[in-house]
């Protein structure tokens, strides 16, 4: 973030948009009292919050970080919720009824003894929203708060960000690619440039009648439809194409957890098809995702890979397969990109994965180059994988993925955090994979994504699971 001139007046509810890496999640964090350019970084000009350095103005901001998990601190949810209350000194008599009214503000489906340990990161959302709202804040900044939600969660969310709003006249900040819902939730749009400073800033109606053209040409989200695939994008499947995972009847229940989160499932992923888990938070999408990629060993039923798949492992199941060779042959991306980085550099990443499967040094550069340039990580190509942007991190995840050129890829929220034009890069991305006859197989609750690409849905559902394919 450089060269920005902003003024956000008391009460006033914006929404923040702007490319991948333009700033937004940065200039949320600055207003929250959590940066110390001195220590960490190179500062100019000034910030504040009602006149005064964020960092003292912490009493009355509350905010939601893009990464909801790094907020969760305690074991049990209504502890979670009640922490920043307690620190606050909230008197008790008052602190429970705070806690029951925000979880149920914001949908959360279980009680306030439930394990945090055992949330789906959707879940994880609501509760970290909960503790944010539980505060009452006069200064609300909310990053992405419906990016891990179904759509009945994230009404839920908007829902409980309005109420908020109008019982407190609380300021917001707001960062969301859902646009076209967000809209009733602000009086003001502000789109960063990405090499600094503002591409737009006015009331909704004119910022996207005025400058939506050039706003979407720029990778920022605008109402409207996504970026649609071409039509040679979407090449006709075999009938009999082959099956090259199949999960049977598969059970796993968490650590810690009392019951299941996958119970009694069932899944195919064929070569040449994207396959679209989907269902609300906590249906056991990313369970699934991680017993069809070997990472989880079911407790019971099966997974099985076609022999030629699994080459010299046929007969094995992918969770016992050498860890070199289930890498080479099925890529996976976790709903949270940091828990696979690995290295102090994004080129260092890449490389990492076809160096291990034993490619040579000019096959490496040739396919870090490829995938640098195609996820626009050219100029990130230095940086610590662990200080880019949400976006950044998630297309960097599936760049490794790619990486080892493997057969299946398998992707938890593979369109997190990304701008317009990084979207469409992905799905791009993904379909030329499907046409070179891989299979993808996608947890997501992003529903153009899954128009834009799926050839089947697979629809969970909560704790039974009974699953109903649709087309």
């Amino acid at each position: 973030m450089r060269d920005l001139d902003l003024v956000v007046e008391p009460g006033e509810r914006v929404l923040l948009l702007g490319a991948s890496g333009a700033g937004k999640s940065t200039l949320l964090a600055g207003l929250a009292g959590l940066l110390d350019p001195a220590a960490s970084g190179t500062a100019a000009g000034s910030l504040s919050v009602d006149g005064v350095d964020p960092r003292q103005a912490r009493v009355r901001t509350g905010m939601l970080a893009q990464d909801p998990e790094t907020q969760l601190v305690m074991a049990r949810a209504g502890d979670d919720v009640a922490f920043g209350l307690e620190n606050r000194a909230v008197p008790r008599p008052q602190l429970w009824p705070r806690v029951d009214d925000a979880l149920r503000a914001v949908g959360f489906p279980y009680g306030g003894e439930h394990s945090t340990s055992a949330l789906s990161g959707g879940e994880q959302q609501r509760l970290a929203l909960a503790g944010v709202l539980a505060l009452r804040p006069s200064l609300l900044l909310l990053d992405e708060p419906s990016a891990n939600l179904d759509p009945d969660g994230a009404a839920l969310v908007r829902a409980a960000v309005a109420a908020v709003q109008q019982a407190s006249a609380a300021t917001t900040v707001l960062v969301e690619h859902r646009v076209s819902e967000a809209l009733p939730l602000v009086d003001r749009v502000v789109a960063l440039a990405p090499g600094g400073g503002v591409l737009a800033d006015g009331p909704p109606e004119q910022v996207f009648t005025r400058a939506g053209a050039a706003l979407a040409a720029a990778g920022v989200w605008v109402p409207g439809p996504a970026p649609a695939l071409p039509p040679a994008d979407r090449p006709d499947r075999p009938a009999a194409a082959e099956t090259l995972l199949r999960a049977e009847d598969v059970a796993y229940t968490p650590p810690g957890a009392s019951q299941p989160t996958v119970q009694r499932a069932d899944a195919a992923l064929a070569a040449g098809e994207v396959l679209a888990l989907v269902g609300p938070n906590g249906a056991g999408k990313s369970t699934l995702l991680a017993l069809l990629g070997g990472l989880l060993a079911p407790e019971r039923g099966r997974v099985r890979a076609a022999a030629s798949l699994a080459g010299t492992d046929a007969g094995r199941p992918p969770h016992r397969w050498p860890a070199a060779a289930l890498a080479a042959r099925i890529g996976t991306v976790f709903q949270n990109p940091e828990h696979q980085f690995l290295t102090g550099r994004v080129r260092d990443e890449l490389a990492l994965g076809p160096r291990r499967a034993g490619m040579g040094r000019p096959g490496v550069e040739r396919v870090v180059g490829e995938l640098l340039e195609r996820l626009r990580l050219t100029p990130l190509a230095t940086a610590n994988p662990f200080t880019l942007s949400g976006g950044e991190k998630r297309r960097l995840s599936v760049a490794t993925a790619l990486a080892t050129a493997p057969r299946v890829l398998l992707l938890d929220e593979p369109t997190f955090g990304q701008d317009r034009a990084t979207w469409g890069e992905l799905v791009e991305l993904l379909a030329t994979h499907r046409a070179g006859g891989g299979s993808v197989g996608a947890a997501t609750h992003d529903e153009a994504f899954v128009a834009a690409l799926a050839d089947r849905a697979l629809r969970l559902h909560p704790v039974a699971l009974a699953a109903d394919a649709a087309g």
